[in-house]
């Protein structure tokens, strides 16, 4: 059975959305201005870029890895305010939302990639 319609075909736009998703991860800390800690603003860029790197594949080549991996990113994003201990800031509300929103697009793009097969996956943008 095809799917058809809005939600049922991963679009292009879903990964230039990641790309902006994870360009304001990058910039959270200092949209925050909660760049006193080293290893929380070095984390949200390292998680901001992956998010960039992991779209700007799903652009040029789809696979279904992209979307696992971008999941992750989002649940960690999540997960490290409790970890570094700054779960009641500013920038947890940041880091709360943003990976909220990756994670729900990486499921959104995996369950549209779910049944195509290589071949289908390699005509993503076409």
């Amino acid at each position: 059975m095809e799917r058809t319609g809005f939600m049922g075909v991963h679009r292009t736009w879903e990964d230039w959305a990641s790309i902006c998703l994870g360009v304001v991860t990058v910039l959270t800390p200092w949209l925050a201005g909660a760049t006193q800690n080293q290893t929380i603003t070095l984390n949200a860029v390292i998680i901001g870029m992956a998010v960039v790197v992991l779209a700007a594949f799903a652009l040029v080549n789809l696979h279904r890895g992209e979307e696992v991996a971008a999941f992750a990113c989002g649940l960690w994003l999540m997960a490290s305010p409790f970890v570094f201990g700054y779960a009641g800031s500013q920038l947890a509300t940041w880091h709360y939302a943003l990976g909220a929103l990756i994670a729900v697009l990486a499921l959104l793009e995996f369950w549209q990639d779910w049944t195509l097969s290589d071949d289908e996956l390699a005509k993503h943008g076409r």
